[in-house]
């Protein structure tokens, strides 16, 4: 990770985010990539709980993602 970048499970709530990178299960990121986080991708952070689940927006569809998964994604923040 280059500075500027963190996980999405340590994303703030309200944030908006770019997708860096995805390091998880080949099975997982092709699922993931299917709902549309890509690289590149913007992301809205809706709601976070400490250390389960995050709920994010992804061109306009929202999801949830366990901590693993989210941890296992590089971002970094999005200009305003």
């Amino acid at each position: 990770m280059t500075a500027g970048q963190t996980t999405l499970d340590k994303a703030r709530v309200g944030g908006r985010y770019r997708v860096r990178g995805i390091q998880l299960e080949t099975a997982v990121e092709k699922r993931l990539e299917a709902l549309g986080m890509t690289h590149g991708a913007l992301i809205e952070v809706l709601n976070g709980k400490g250390k389960g689940t995050v709920i994010v927006r992804v061109r306009g569809a929202r999801f949830a993602l366990g901590s693993g998964i989210a941890a296992g994604i590089a971002v970094e923040e999005a200009a305003a």
